[in-house]
């Protein structure tokens, strides 16, 4: 076995660490990189993080000559440059944008409900602000309802950087937002992730119980 050459800094809870993740294994190249886990917060800088990242994000990549990339969706297209398969990442055409259109959503579904979980986590109730929280969840419910209407079958299709973005999103709800319940009301997208989370590379990438 090789030894690896590239540096993931990564949090095993992160979602956008966790599409990283599934697109190494999706494409074999799991094995060039070493994880370095950092645990983080908005109020708890990394040091080893922040060098060549100012803004303290993860995932970052630190290359084999010593750069670093940040934030997934570079990395994620980095890696889709690396591999010899078809590309999960479409290279040009209107497949390209709305690859990434669906991948965008999927990261907005994050967004928020990371939010949401450093809001209810890391501030006392008292401090919480109840509407800003609803709206997040709202986003949330919103994304989720258009993928169930105008995504299903592009989603089926190819298991991309679309269908890693939303498997990805849905995966972190169950993780730190059960209770949003969201399959009660999009049983199509439903079915399709109870599919997918059971690749193995979905299987190898699952947050700490």
């Amino acid at each position: 076995m090789s030894v690896p050459s590239m540096t993931l800094f990564h949090n095993p809870a992160s979602p956008f660490v966790r599409k990283v993740l599934v697109l190494l294994h999706e494409t074999g190249q799991q094995d060039r990189v070493a994880l370095q886990t950092v645990l983080l917060t908005p109020v708890n800088p990394v040091g080893v993080l922040n060098e060549s990242n100012p803004v303290g994000k993860i995932p970052a990549l630190r290359l084999a000559d010593g750069n670093v990339l940040h934030d997934s969706r570079v990395i994620l297209d980095y890696f889709d440059h690396q591999h010899v398969g078809n590309p999960l990442i479409p290279r040009d055409g209107s497949a390209r944008w709305r690859r990434l259109t669906l991948a965008s959503m999927a990261d907005g579904i994050m967004d928020a409900a990371v939010l949401v979980r450093y809001e209810t986590a890391l501030r006392p109730p008292e401090k919480h602000w109840d509407s800003w929280l609803q709206e997040q969840r709202n986003k949330i419910h919103r994304a989720v309802a258009e993928l169930e209407a105008d995504a299903i079958a592009e989603l089926t299709s190819h298991f991309d950087v679309a269908a890693i973005s939303v498997a990805c999103a849905l995966g972190y709800l169950d993780f730190r937002h059960p209770d949003l319940s969201w399959r009660s009301d999009n049983p199509k997208l439903a079915a399709w992730y109870a599919e997918v989370s059971q690749r193995p590379s979905m299987q190898a990438t699952q947050p700490p119980a």
